[in-house]
């Protein structure tokens, strides 16, 4: 059993916990209990061996070292032996300091040893017990409530006045002050200078302190019992020094280090760790963890660190023993037994060795093994029940003692057989100042100390969260602002700390159990609950009326005895879920009220100066709003951005000053700045959401909040840390799209403006708050709700400029590419806004210029402003290799370039204008930027969309171009020729452009756009054809190119089934061209076959003419609905696009085209028919084109035919036409 050498081994310094020395299961008591032990800590020197004393030795006497120290003893000598002395009223509270890791998780029970074995002894016991128990988390603390001293206390001082009465109303009415007897002190001296004499040495003697004597002599050094009591604090009231000076290192104040700020935020620069919260003060106030050994205990299922005194010394047949002394005289009854067991399983002992004396007269020593304690004579006891009476006593406290930051009191009445457990917090609320109950404060500190231990764990689940906003919300509630300052901000902020503002919604409730299983599950509010009656428990039914005031009864000790009694009755729900909250607004909003709290502590313990108004939270601060006239629009900015970046060059520098007068480098000056940069992140994110809502008014407002959060910090900070700055880059990135969303959403500005300038009384109170430390306007000009569209637009600008300069000067972009990068793309991309703007201010005002010829300079300056902006936005997306966006902007230049092209376009009548020089420079401008873009893109596949795009504004230009050249020919400066060759190659490079096969949305403005470039090319052709005259193989040429093209356009029109006028113009043009060309025909044979050919085309017009009475017949549906009253038919139901004038025009035309076909075509077959005799085919043909000639005689007579009926004319003659336009075809040739 090597383990237990390290029972009694020094442990080198205190808080250093040995490595673990798990002590050997012992199966005690027939294999009834299981029990190991842990040493955590031990202070006691390497043990000595005990010197067995001679028969007849008189203990009465005086040993010669008697109370002096040793250096083989070590310093502490009276401890090593075992001071009997009386267990602090806190000592369980000193454990806990010094194990924060075990509290609220691993450990079940924290207390002294003296504590355990007396409430283990309950039933064998006539005794009183009276010990205060707390809750933190799933342990549980239980000290000694020593209401006899307490109670002396209150005659001197008046305090506990109220506990004192209610303890003689209702448990012993005739109180008094039980004095020990001599016997008591007897006992004590001749015990402890057995020990004294059992240690084998001689070392030089020096005399111990007195307070040892005080607790190691009693009466024997003449001293009263008095002095024992000096170990309770008194209760914790605030300091006349602490009002004064709120650093002052005392207990009350709990001094903290910068470190209390757990969690990672962006400003901690490195890790930090928790301080120990108490320096002197513990010690002054008893908290001090001062056993010579702390043991992790495990007795069956039970976890305890506890706290022993025992004296352990080598010698017998094992490295370690314990040693007692006993009056022959007395046998060892139950308790005495029990008291030794128990004293050696948690000390790991193995071996008890038993001195007997008469008299003080030495008789005898006795050897005996622990696991036979149990079994000696006159003092039989069952370790099972012992194990059953454990459990029972946790179970019952554990179901009882719920809320956390409660001092309950377990008693029993001295002889009686009823435990009762009371709620000292609930009774003291009711009648005096919860600072009545000295347990208080230390509860409050360990409460925090276990939230701040489990924060520090980096590797720490989610789901522990819940936990320790129990422990802080506790906390809390036992802390007053006036007394505690510090820590109330400290919680506050680890409670703010707990919510992450920066995750994804759905991970609100999805990492947080909403149960915990019972042990780690406590409400930090628990409703009362009806007591159970379950196997007989407990319950206050059948108890006196006096006993109300019970949280819980044990109406018989004898119950503890019955196995698993109490095991079912658990009363502990599992409400430590940490809260779900319903979307992100909630969860900021948690945040900022927990900053708050903080913010009011930290406010309230800096002295007032006097030159500060005192601000008065109720009044609503204005958000400063402007109107544009006042404002100074763009050039105004530019004063307040360099005002704005120089005193960011000194926050660089280190300049800071607080207006409140906080001491830089106090607890109040850390804590404010994470309070301010907390805040700063909630309305950060709440502006986002907002914006993500669309909710522009509110996001705007948010962003200005949490832009004066960080003026305000700025204003404190020595240094800005990178993560600070980048964090700043973040808030004036989003105040750059809040401020673009307002200038593109102008239509709802009434609506943004309201929620712009709604505030709430949290909001109106931190700006209170951050009032207090500077004036919070640096970045007025950023967040004011602007009505110009100009100024929005340049406000937006400027704020992705400002984040741009602080990364650049802080050298930040390398440290943070995707930063860089994302204000980068929203510096291209306002800077596309306002040149697009400003573009399209220049074109409203050449729409409004109609008398002038000369372009004003209000539009030369609109160009040069907007053309710069596209060229800056155009480098700021080159510099991040945005291909895309590059040629979208280098796009818009072009089109700024036609704009430019189009203001210099001659103001006078059409008749005299010529397309002039400055139009071709700026449409080959336009081109040059649009092949740019094109080269930007490198390939369709990068961006088809774009590609797409640019492709068909690069062939609008050409078209564009060609078609003003052949309008507006400039004659006067260029040969026709030279205009028709530039006219063929921009119409050329145009259908190049003009992507026809790729399906898409834009595919028929393709086809039409195709479409009438052929029928323009072809009209040219036929009009060089009709001009030309002399060489004859340029006049083929162009024949050739006609008949092409105008093939080419019928063939594309005829893909579109919503342009039957212009099928019908080309065909009308194709019949003309067919005409021209046999008017130079001279043989019969020949005309007649262009005659028929003309026709044949004039035949295949009849879809067209199919689709106009198609509209028209729609159209006349249409009126006739509407004159019965017909509902819910629209006008635009029918194709409204059918231009009847143009319909009407174009009819006329064919009518006195086929007219003229038909009769010419009757002539020469006529007169063909005389010259060589009837051929039956062109009988036929010559019946059917009189008879039709005949018809559309009729028709165009006959002034009174609608345009409908006309159409259908028409449509039936070309159906009599059509074969026999074929046969006749076939006939001539």
């Amino acid at each position: 059993m090597e383990e237990l050498c390290g029972a009694g081994a020094a442990a080198p310094l205190r808080r250093e916990a040995e490595e673990p020395k798990q002590g050997s299961v012992l199966f005690l008591g027939g294999n009834e209990v299981k029990s190991s032990a842990v040493v955590k800590y031990s202070s006691a020197p390497p043990q000595a061996a005990f010197a067995r004393l001679q028969e007849k030795t008189d203990l009465k006497l005086p040993p010669a070292n008697w109370l002096r120290e040793s250096a083989k003893l070590g310093p502490a000598g009276t401890t090593i032996l075992g001071n009997n002395k009386k267990s602090k009223p806190f000592s369980s509270f000193g454990m806990a300091y010094d194990f924060i890791d075990s509290v609220g998780n691993d450990v079940d029970v924290v207390s002294d040893s003296e504590n355990i074995k007396k409430l283990l002894k309950i039933p064998y016991s006539k005794s009183h017990v009276s010990m205060a128990v707390h809750r933190i988390g799933r342990t549980l603390l239980l000290d000694e409530l020593d209401i006899q001293e307490l109670f002396m206390r209150s005659s001197q001082t008046g305090d506990w006045t109220w506990l004192k009465e209610f303890y003689q109303r209702l448990i012993d009415q005739k109180w008094q002050r039980k004095k020990k007897s001599k016997e008591h002190w007897y006992q004590k001296a001749i015990l402890s200078k057995f020990l004294y004499y059992s240690i084998n040495g001689d070392g030089a003697a020096q005399p111990v302190p007195s307070t040892s004597k005080q607790h190691q002599e009693g009466p024997v050094s003449g001293e009263s019992d008095e002095a024992g009591r000096a170990s309770w604090p008194a209760p914790f009231e605030m300091p006349s020094s602490l009002s004064e000076d709120p650093g002052a290192s005392n207990q009350r104040s709990v001094p903290l280090e910068p470190s209390y700020l757990v969690g990672h935020v962006a400003s901690a620069a490195k890790e930090q760790n928790l301080t120990t919260l108490f320096n002197d003060g513990e010690n002054s106030q008893g908290l001090k963890n001062d056993f010579v050994r702390n043991i992790l205990w495990t007795f069956e299922d039970i976890h305890m660190l506890v706290g022993s005194n025992m004296p352990i010394f080598g010698g017998g047949r094992y490295p370690a023993v314990s040693l007692r002394l006993r009056d022959n005289n007395k046998p060892i009854n139950v308790l005495t037994g029990i008291d030794y067991w128990l004293d050696n399983l948690i000390c790991n002992v193995p071996e008890l060795v038993m001195c007997f004396h008469v008299n003080g007269i030495v008789q005898k020593y006795e050897m005996i093994k622990t696991e036979d304690i149990p079994n000696l004579e006159n003092s039989n006891f069952s370790t099972k029940v012992i194990k059953d009476i454990a459990q029972n006593i946790l179970s019952f406290l554990k179901s009882n003692c719920t809320k956390e930051g409660h001092t309950y009191w377990l008693f029993k009445a001295s002889g009686s057989d009823i435990v009762k457990l009371y709620d000292l917090t609930t009774l003291c609320e009711e009648t005096e100042d919860k600072y009545q109950n000295p347990f208080t404060m230390p509860v409050a500190i360990l409460l925090y100390k276990v939230a701040c231990n489990m924060m520090l764990k980096k590797n720490q689940n989610k789901k522990h969260y819940g936990t320790i906003r129990t422990l802080l919300l506790n906390c809390l509630k036992l802390l007053d602002n006036g007394r505690h300052p510090q820590i109330i901000a400290s919680a506050n902020y680890m409670l703010s700390e707990l919510f992450q503002l920066d995750e994804p919604k759905k991970e609100d409730g999805a990492d947080f159990p909403i149960n915990g299983n019972s042990d780690e599950s406590y409400s930090e509010e628990e409703e009362e609950m009806p007591d159970s009656d379950e196997n007989g428990s407990y319950s206050n039914s059948s108890d006196p009326p006096d006993d109300n005031k019970a949280v819980a009864i044990i109406k018989s000790v004898g119950e503890l005895s019955v196995p698993e009694k109490y095991k079912s009755v658990h009363r502990i729900r599992p409400s430590c879920a940490f809260p779900v909250c319903h979307g992100t607004e909630e969860r900021c909003r948690l945040v900022l009220s927990y900053v708050l709290e903080g913010l009011k502590s930290v406010d309230s313990s800096v002295k007032k100066e006097g030159d500060l108004p005192a601000a008065d939270p109720s009044t609503p601060i204005p958000l400063k709003y402007e109107d544009e006239s006042t404002s100074g629009g763009p050039e105004c900015l530019e004063k307040q951005m360099a005002l704005f970046l120089d005193k960011m060059g000194s926050f660089q520098k280190g300049k800071h000053s607080s207006q409140s007068g906080m001491i830089p480098g106090s607890w109040q000056y850390k804590m404010k700045l994470q309070l301010i940069l907390k805040s700063s992140k909630a309305y950060y994110v709440l502006s986002d959401a907002a914006m993500i809502l669309q909710k522009y008014g509110r996001a705007l407002r948010y962003i200005k909040l949490a832009l004066q959060c960080h003026d305000t910090y700025c204003c404190l900070c020595a240094s800005m840390l990178p993560e600070v700055l980048v964090f700043l880059c973040q808030c004036l990135t989003l105040c750059g799209d809040i401020q673009l969303m307002l200038a593109q959403n102008a239509n709802n500005r009434a609506a943004y403006l309201e929620e712009y300038h709604y505030q709430t009384k949290e909001d109106q109170e931190i700006l209170h708050s951050l009032h207090r430390e500077s004036r919070c306007q640096v970045f007025a000009w950023a967040t004011d709700l602007l009505t110009d569209l100009e100024c929005q637009l340049s406000v937006s600008c400027k704020c992705y400029e400002a984040a741009y300069e602080i990364l650049l000067f802080s050298n930040l972009k390398n440290q943070n590419p995707e930063q860089h990068i994302q204000v980068l793309k929203r510096m291209g991309n306002i800077r596309n806004e306002i040149g697009v703007f400003y573009m399209n201010q220049a074109a409203a005002v050449q729409t409004e210029r109609v008398v002038s010829k000369n372009v004003s300079t209000t539009e030369q300056q609109l160009w040069k402003k907007s053309f710069s902006c596209f060229e800056e936005g155009i480098q700021n997306f080159e510099s991040i290799d945005d291909a895309t966006n590059a040629a979208l902007l280098l796009c818009n230049t072009g089109r700024l370039m036609r704009i430019c092209a189009q203001a210099h376009c001659a103001a006078g009548g059409d008749f005299k204008r010529e397309f002039s020089p400055e139009e071709a420079l700026y449409y080959n401008k336009a081109i040059d930027y649009y092949l740019k873009a094109l080269r930007s893109l490198g390939k369709r596949d990068v961006h088809p969309a774009v590609w797409d795009s640019v492709n068909w504004e690069l062939s609008t230009t050409y078209f564009t171009m060609a078609t003003l050249q052949q309008d507006y020919a400039p004659l006067s400066r260029k040969a026709q020729e030279q205009i028709e060759k530039e006219v063929s190659e921009a119409m050329m490079k145009s259908l190049k452009y003009c992507d026809v096969d790729t399906v898409s949305a834009r595919q028929p403005l393709c086809q039409y756009r195709a479409a009438t470039i052929h029928h323009r090319l072809a009209s040219m052709y036929h009009s060089c054809l009709r001009n030309q005259v002399g060489d004859e193989h340029l006049r083929k040429q162009h024949r050739v190119l006609a008949e092409l093209h105008y093939s080419k356009a019928v063939r594309l029109f005829q893909l579109l089934k919503d342009a039957p006028c212009e099928f019908l113009r080309v065909q009308l043009e194709r019949v003309a061209f067919a005409e021209f060309q046999m008017a130079s025909q001279n043989s019969s044979a020949g005309k007649l076959k262009t005659l028929f050919g003309a026709l044949d085309i004039m035949a295949k017009t009849k879809g067209a003419f199919q689709l106009i009475r198609k509209e028209l017949l729609a159209e006349s549906e249409q009126i006739r609905k509407e004159k019965s009253g017909a509902e819910n038919v629209s006008p635009n139901d029918s194709s409204a696009a059918l231009n009847k004038e143009e319909v009407l025009k174009l009819l006329n035309i064919f009518e006195s085209r086929m007219s003229f076909l038909l009769l010419q075509s009757i002539k020469l077959l006529t007169s063909t028919k005389k010259k060589i005799g009837g051929i039956h085919e062109e009988e036929v043909v010559l019946k059917t084109n009189k008879q039709v000639y005949s018809l559309l005689l009729r028709a165009t007579a006959n002034k009174s035919m609608t345009l409908l009926e006309r159409v259908e004319v028409i449509l039936n003659l070309l159906e009599q036409l059509t074969p026999n336009a074929e046969a006749s075809n076939g006939g001539v040739q």
